[in-house]
């Protein structure tokens, strides 16, 4: 019986080696893509007219990208986060931001509105096409001269 139990041992130390021993064969090797996250600060110029609403439209033609976060802007009537439709961010790389403000003390010239934070994933630098929709005044009526930029950082 001694002899049997050792026989055993013995069998199974050496299987171990042949048990845990890679496959033969090409060797795999998972590597996880690069990851880094940056941010985008969205300024609208408004010239010399006060920004009482605005929309528009963000989206990566090239890299990818998820959009992780949405943060309102520097001016008071924009500090709250703007609204934006999770359905289309769910379905599609991009993203519809909207806000309206309808105080007295509204922002004019060129002003952050929304900073969006991004997670990227790979090799391929992201490039992105945004588009104003609308810029309105107070009344409502839309601001013909206004231009929208984004200003990019990476985050810490």
């Amino acid at each position: 019986m001694k002899v049997f139990a050792l026989i055993m041992f013995v069998g199974s130390i050496l299987m171990v080696p042949v048990i845990a021993a890679p496959p033969e064969g090409p060797s795999y090797q998972t590597v996880p893509p690069k990851v880094r996250f940056v941010w985008h600060h969205v300024n609208i110029d408004s010239a010399d007219m006060p920004l009482a609403a605005y929309q528009f439209e963000l989206k990566a033609v090239q890299g990818d990208v998820t959009i992780v976060g949405v943060e309102g802007g520097q001016h008071t009537a924009f500090q709250k986060p703007p609204y934006y439709d999770p359905a289309v961010l769910q379905k599609e790389n991009r993203i519809i931001i909207a806000a309206f403000n309808t105080g007295n003390d509204l922002p004019a010239g060129k002003n952050r509105v929304a900073s969006i934070h991004l997670m990227i994933e790979g090799e391929i630098e992201p490039d992105y096409k945004v588009e104003l929709t609308v810029a309105a005044d107070p009344n409502g009526k839309k601001i013909p001269s206004a231009k929208i930029n984004l200003e990019t950082g990476t985050a810490k």
